[in-house]
């Protein structure tokens, strides 16, 4: 495959005003927030002036310019939207006429301890559709299996030769699983184009829940071919295939929010975008040139290894002046949310502490003023929690204190700026900032109001609104306990607790009552003894606070039938919460669904003794030849060599192991061992042998009660 050729002939994109368009994008929001800071400040000044009030008025003006550059977000992408601009990725349509016969590109899917089945089906579903355009012989597909569970491991082998069988695809679809796990997803990356990447010009990164439309694979390809200073081209995926109430509400609010939000975000970063680590294509040469990632300095979980690798490895195609873009406006991109609120909750601590990471890459020498941020918005997003909850405490101890001291407002004078009652200038601010937060969703209802045909692919107006307004309350009685959840994670992460690397809970069938208790009971004591102080003190402040108190108390029946199915599939029969996607479902998703059902009728029946994939691998030939002929060609390979090396594959250790595991069975090998001998192809060729020549009383328990399991599937 050519993995070089000459530039072709481009149309530039209009000449970028960035600097202009980032000064009045910002000045507007700080002037807003500037606006109803003061007007926040001159309520405080009505009673007597304090450090805490002074502390106060500190996190509304940091809260208020988050919220104000969200809002600035929705209105500017609202206008893009409306009116149009030139200043997009796509705006150029001759890149539709590129030539790529002689590009080359990978699609690679990194996977750790997934749902086999679910991962292979979205690849089927992506390489069927890629092979509906013409273009297939422009691509290869990798599965990169970091899996660490060795049932996992035979499963992903034997449905990979499934796939290459099924489609036809040898030589197409390619599986290798790596020996070390060294770096997690961005060390499995760049494992692959050590080994792989100077064969291709572009790779295009996806997730275990990743699908693809054929075509836009193609489209962008073509693009980075119009585009030769484009190293990242990320889009914006679609959440489809949720069936839980919490996952189509999620669902709903990225359909209908998100087209004006990443406008806007578009509107101010341009050619200096960001890369969210999947459904993106880059390319090769400069990625891997540049990309490499640093290790932070100081102990974990704040130092070491990065952990949300993608902000920063835009950031490091930036520097180097590759553009990075955000194709907003390409559809058939599509990825899947987690079905409750507790596994949206455990994904969100693992991108805290990657997040809260790079506030230490923000000081790395030569990043762009925009990528820096990029990365504090991003820091941001986890902050917010705490130092929402530090404006709540402080709030409230205010208004005790004065409680406890009989102060009384100061009376109105000329120097205030606002001559309205105390309670009157409460209730302006309030609405100030409702209204802030809810003109996102406004503007997208009016958008989506002017377009009839994106207005019928959400059922209507009505229903569209209607679905508005249960989101809206839905994350009203949600957002108290992300904030919690939030302020846990950092300060956790700050006390040097990290997390593991643990595998997404993608298809859950619901959360169970007893586990969501155990989950949300401290956030319902703390709504309970919070709501008990605050009638104690003020039943006004009682009211005031319901919406946060009432999230808290209700955390456990709203986490567990939120997560249910059956009120998801009553909420799409009464038309809340629709999508394009399910109203007029495309090939690639509807491929999908049709495997995903035949995997359920035809997938593998329950396992009638542990560790089935070991059992498989050694005694079944039809998988022991697979597996030993894929060590074989990774044993071939230099790159994996040292690899073998250092792990001790092929030496006489691992064969005593696999003398112990004959003698002993796998319950007396630890996890460490079995994935040795599975990774050793000597031995498992031995191993074969030697279960099925060995008289039967030599061998452990367990590998007796498996022979019988086998032989039975047999004959």
């Amino acid at each position: 495959m050519a993995t070089t050729s000459s530039p072709p002939q481009v149309t530039h994109l209009p000449r970028i005003q960035r600097g202009w368009r980032l000064f009045v994008f910002y000045t507007c929001a700080l002037a807003l927030t500037g606006v109803v800071s003061l007007m926040f400040a001159d309520l405080l000044w009505r009673s007597e002036w304090s450090i805490s009030r002074a502390i106060l008025l500190v996190l509304f003006i940091v809260l208020f310019a988050l919220v104000s550059i969200g809002c600035m977000h929705g209105i500017f992408g609202f206008m893009l939207l409306t009116f149009g601009t030139r200043q997009r990725l796509t705006k150029l349509k001759e890149y539709k006429g590129q030539d790529i016969s002689d590009v080359s590109t990978a699609i690679i899917f990194p996977v750790y301890n997934e749902d086999v089945m679910r991962a292979y089906a979205g690849l089927r579903a992506t390489f069927e559709s890629l092979k509906a355009t013409g273009q297939l012989e422009h691509f290869d597909f990798f599965i990169l299996s970091d899996s660490t569970d060795s049932d996992k491991w035979v499963e992903e082998e034997r449905r990979w030769y499934e796939l290459i069988r099924d489609l036809n695809a040898l030589g197409k679809i390619y599986y290798r699983r790596r020996l070390d796990n060294e770096g997690r997803k961005s060390g499995n990356v760049r494992d692959f184009l050590n080994a792989w990447g100077r064969r291709y010009r572009y790779f295009l990164v996806c997730d275990a829940d990743s699908v693809m439309r054929g075509r836009t694979l193609v489209d962008l390809v073509k693009l980075m071919e119009a585009h030769p200073t484009v190293g990242l081209i990320q889009t914006v995926p679609a959440l489809v295939n949720a069936e839980s109430l919490f996952g189509r509400m999620q669902q709903f609010a990225n359909r209908l929010y998100a087209p004006i939000f990443i406008a806007g975000l578009n509107y101010w970063a341009m050619d200096v975008g960001n890369y969210w680590g999947h459904n993106a294509i880059i390319r090769t040469e400069p990625f891997m040139q540049f990309c490499d990632l640093p290790r932070l300095p100081g102990r974990r979980p704040l130092g070491g290894q990065i952990l949300s690798h993608d902000f920063v490895e835009a950031a490091l195609l930036v520097r180097e002046n590759w553009e990075a873009w955000f194709a907003y406006d390409l559809e058939g991109s599509y990825e899947e949310t987690p079905q409750g609120m507790i596994e949206n909750a455990q994904r969100d601590r693992r991108w805290c502490q990657g997040n809260l990471q790079h506030g230490l890459v923000l000081f790395a020498r030569g990043l762009r003023g925009v990528s820096r941020l990029h990365l504090l918005l991003g820091v941001f997003g986890y902050l917010a929690g705490p130092l929402w909850l530090a404006f709540l405490i402080t709030f409230v101890w205010i208004r005790a204190y004065h409680q406890y001291t009989g102060l009384s407002d100061l009376p109105l004078v000329r120097a205030h700026l606002i001559h309205l009652s105390g309670r009157a200038h409460a209730l302006l601010i309030f609405v100030i900032c409702m209204v802030v937060i809810m003109l996102p969703k406004f503007l997208a209802l009016i958008d989506l109001a002017r377009n009839p045909e994106r207005r019928n692919a959400f059922g209507g107006l009505g229903r569209a609104t209607a679905g508005v307004v249960g989101e809206t309350v839905f994350s009203t009685l949600h957002a108290p306990l992300q904030m919690l959840w939030h302020t846990r994670f950092v300060f956790a992460n700050l006390m040097g607790i990290g997390v593991g690397w643990s595998t997404q809970q993608r298809d859950a069938d619901g959360t169970p009552w007893w586990y969501a208790i155990q989950r949300h009971w401290g956030h319902t004591m703390i709504g309970l003894a919070c709501g008990y102080f605050m009638w104690r003190l003020e039943p006004e402040l009682f009211w005031w606070f319901t919406p946060v108190l009432a999230g808290m108390v209700l955390s456990i029946p709203l986490s567990v039938l939120t997560s249910r199915r059956h009120l998801g599939a009553r909420a799409r029969a009464l038309g809340m919460f629709l999508t394009p996607e399910e109203i007029a479902p495309p090939a690639e998703l509807m491929s999908l669904r049709a495997q995903t059902k035949i995997n359920e009728l035809t997938g593998d029946p329950p396992p009638g003794l542990p560790h089935p994939g070991l059992a498989e691998a050694v005694l079944d030939p039809y998988m022991n030849a697979i597996h030993v002929s894929l060590l074989r060609e990774k044993q071939l390979n230099p790159a994996y060599a040292e690899q073998f090396a250092q792990l001790g594959v092929g030496g006489e250790q691992v064969l005593k192991l696999g003398e112990r595991l004959l003698m002993e069975g796998p319950d007396n090998l630890s996890d460490t061992d079995q994935l040795l001998v599975l990774a050793d192809q000597r031995v498992m060729v031995w191993l074969h042998q030697q279960a099925w020549l060995r008289a039967g009383e030599t061998l452990a328990p367990w590998w007796r009660a498996a022979i019988q399991n086998f032989s039975r599937e047999i004959f």
